[in-house]
């Protein structure tokens, strides 16, 4: 009867699960303190970095640390809280992700300018003025390049 079967619960169709999501908790809103300053992600350059524009008028590259890294994915377009280093003012540490629903609580109160824009990917001097470039002519068709293998 000592087979080991009974104390190890492995295997099963549904051990491995998606994520334990709790997105109707809320937590506590975070205000930036000494040393840290709200940013708005600009760009995402990859390996845990990212560039940011922090609302402060200074553009920095910002670190996401360790505990953020694999936990809360972080897209162009965010509203996040950097810890600034007092060495490197040019560098940040990413401390924190806030959602959407929060960084709307944030400018209602007045800790993030009315600039801010919340919700958007097209984050600081991309004004909707994109070229687009069409592929082809309208109404024209483009036989003459056309090979036909038969007459290979």
């Amino acid at each position: 009867m000592d087979d080991g079967a009974d104390s190890v619960t492995q295997g099963g169709k549904n051990r491995r699960r998606g994520k334990n999501e709790n997105d109707n908790e809320k937590r506590e809103l975070t205000f930036k303190e000494d040393g840290q300053e709200y940013a708005q992600v600009v760009k995402m350059l990859g390996n845990g970095r990212l560039e940011a524009m922090c609302f402060d008028g200074e553009k920095r590259l910002a670190h996401i640390r360790g505990k953020l890294r694999k936990k809360v994915w972080i897209n162009q377009g965010d509203i996040i809280l950097l810890s600034l280093r007092d060495y490197q003012d040019e560098k940040g540490d990413v401390i924190l992700k806030y959602t959407a629903d929060e960084a709307r609580s944030l400018k209602v109160y007045g800790e993030l300018p009315e600039s801010a824009k919340i919700n958007e990917t097209d984050t600081f001097g991309h004004e909707g003025n994109e070229e687009w470039v069409e592929f082809g002519m309208e109404g024209e068709d483009n036989d003459d390049d056309d090979v036909v293998i038969d007459n290979i």
